[in-house]
């Protein structure tokens, strides 16, 4: 159980605390500092490197959080914050697949084809699915961190 812990929180940091840094930290200093034809490329190739370790943390995180609710007897034994984080986690992966498929997949041909303004309108795409899933994110932490205390 606590390798299950450690991975499943892990996972949480390096997905959230990842998506957080480049929302609030990367984005408004590249849109400040960089045009078109540097900033699209930049995003297009942090996302393929980011988007490793979020595949890693969409296999990990359900294996561990099942896996962690069996060890504690089931649904049936586990309280109501658990149902809510493994309802939220999954919509938080149903996001990334569709940004992973989507707006990324058509973003990078953009970028490949120099089409800025079509690299412009999924990453932008991209944004407004990120901000969503960073305050579901802090809203499943926030549930996972204090879900016990108000069950």
């Amino acid at each position: 159980m606590p390798v299950a812990v450690v991975i499943h929180i892990l996972s949480v940091v390096v997905w959230v605390g990842g998506m957080f840094f480049a929302y609030m930290c990367l984005r408004p200093v590249a849109s400040t500092l960089l045009e078109s034809p540097l900033r699209l490329p930049l995003w297009a190739q942090t996302f393929r490197r980011f988007f490793v370790w979020v595949w890693l943390a969409v296999i990990l995180l359900p294996v561990t959080g099942h896996a962690m609710i069996v060890m504690n007897g089931g649904f049936g034994s586990v309280g109501t914050h658990v149902h809510i984080m493994v309802v939220t986690g999954y919509l938080m992966i149903a996001l990334f697949l569709h940004v992973f498929f989507a707006p990324y997949k058509h973003l990078k041909y953009a970028v490949s084809d120099n089409d800025w303004q079509e690299a412009g309108r999924n990453l932008n795409q991209i944004r407004r699915i990120v901000g969503f899933n960073i305050l579901l994110g802090l809203f499943t932490i926030t549930v996972a961190a204090g879900g016990r205390y108000f069950t």
